[in-house]
């Protein structure tokens, strides 16, 4: 994730394991007392990346809880994001001033199990393309990266919007080049006066880990943070 995000004003903290100095505030460890272990140190590990690349931008520690939907709520003046899968988790932090919006995704670099979740994830030209990608670049988990890249852009226009957004309301293009293109087939979010129709991210296969991201930031200067 790291080196997908190196070139935009963002921290990224990632981890391969589950630290044991990763702790919870009492109100985060009301939200999973009753779940399995498995959710509770996903879900424990990705606050502690959230936490440290927090600190990294002078943000003290605070609690990080499930909100709306279950988006993070951040600390004011902070937008973030926070994946997790099977052997990694992460988290990116930046300044409100400086980015409207980020979303990052990772899942196992492996084909979709179930045909099914293809079917709901995308649409005809979306399984077209996917299959015309398979035929000149194999060997890459081109549906796996459609429904991540999703994810990204469901996690980057929530904060914007507060609203839903379904599998089939964006259209995925990926390219092979590590990039992709996201088109809204609804009305945009408005950023700096802006409808935004289009979100632009990045992709990677490294590890066995299949990541997307998008950045949002602003570029007519630095932005008010939220609600003031």
């Amino acid at each position: 994730m790291a080196a997908l995000l190196s070139s935009v004003p963002v921290t990224v903290v990632e981890t391969r394991v589950d630290p044991a100095d990763a702790v919870l505030f009492p109100e985060e460890a009301a939200v999973v007392a009753n779940a399995v272990a498995k959710r509770r140190d996903e879900f424990t590990t990705v606050r502690h990346c959230a936490r440290t690349a927090l600190a990294r931008i002078g943000v003290p520690p605070a609690p990080i809880l499930p909100g709306q939907r279950g988006a993070p709520r951040w600390p004011d003046g902070v937008v973030g994001s926070m994946t997790h899968c099977a052997g990694y988790r992460a988290a990116v932090v930046a300044r409100a001033a400086e980015v409207a919006s980020l979303g990052i995704d990772a899942e196992p670099a492996e084909p979709l199990r179930d045909p099914d979740v293809l079917k709901l994830v995308a649409d005809d030209t979306e399984r077209a393309a996917l299959k015309a990608l398979g035929v000149s670049h194999p060997g890459t988990p081109w549906d796996r990266l459609l429904f991540s890249a999703k994810e990204s852009v469901y996690k980057t226009w929530f904060p914007l919007t507060g609203r839903w957004l379904g599998f089939e309301e964006a259209r995925v293009e990926l390219v092979p080049d590590g990039t992709f293109r996201a088109r809204l087939l609804v009305a945009g979010p408005v950023v700096e006066g802006v409808e935004l129709k289009v979100f632009s991210g990045q992709w990677a296969v490294r590890d066995g880990i299949a990541a997307t991201a998008i950045v949002l930031p602003f570029t007519a200067g630095p932005a008010a943070p939220p609600g003031t």
